[in-house]
């Protein structure tokens, strides 16, 4: 393999302190702050040198979504990893990280699960191409709920009502990660909106007004999603 040239380190560098400059700003002011102009001008540069780098402001966005997701999927599979071979353990370990990854980085989940950003629709269409960093963000926990129902079947609704109320909807996810039979790609999206609705209410603050430590009740919710998926586990 060819070492990159000075030219393409030089590149890969800049563009990695344009997308860090345009995290900063997410942080700071949200998605509404973040600008090529003011990443320019914290970098040094004229605005229109930005755009050797990155054709447009949603490209940039898109980029650092991608980052994003790219940054919590190595995460959980590290926690994955360290749960053992179990898989309702590694979805439970997978789903406290992710909480935690959350929590700590709320103008981030803001960007990549909060409401439609503008300039991100091409982004958010290309979930489809497994390569794609949302889908292999879905595969960590799609692979081990396959994986659990190849070996030990969970209950779930009968495939024929899954398929007349949820088939076409959900034909993407499932041709997403190779030929998920419909009873995995439903536990996959109750367990989503379990695990996400929580975590956005926590996140955006939505709970607050019922507790002031929504982690029981998130604990609470994950123990009835694994006795669902393992009637006998602990």
């Amino acid at each position: 393999m060819t070492a990159p040239s000075r030219r393409e380190r030089l590149r890969t560098a800049t563009v990695a302190e344009i997308k860090g400059g345009a995290r900063r700003l997410l942080v700071d002011g949200g998605v509404e702050a973040v600008s090529l102009r003011a990443i320019a001008r914290d970098m040094g540069m004229t605005a229109p040198a930005i755009y050797r780098y990155f054709p447009s402001l949603e490209a940039l966005v898109g980029a650092l979504a991608g980052d994003l997701y790219e940054e919590l999927t190595a995460l959980l599979e590290t926690a994955r990893d360290d749960a053992g071979d179990d898989e309702v353990a590694q979805l439970l370990a997978m789903a406290r990280a992710f909480r935690a990854w959350s929590v700590g980085h709320p103008a981030e989940f803001g960007l990549i699960f909060g409401a439609p950003t503008p300039g991100l629709e091409a982004f958010v269409e290309g979930c489809v191409d497994p390569d794609h960093p949302g889908a292999r963000f879905g595969a960590v926990f799609v692979q081990p709920l396959l994986h659990l129902w190849h070996r030990s079947p969970f209950p779930t609704p009968p495939a024929e009502v899954l398929e007349r109320h949820l088939g076409g909807r959900l034909e993407p996810l499932r041709q997403s990660h190779g030929e998920v039979p419909i009873e995995v790609a439903w536990a996959f999206l109750s367990g989503w909106t379990r695990l996400y609705g929580l975590i956005a209410m926590e996140v955006f603050d939505q709970i607050s007004w019922a507790m002031t430590d929504a982690e029981h009740l998130f604990e609470l919710e994950l123990a009835t999603f694994a006795t669902q998926l393992h009637p006998t586990h602990p």
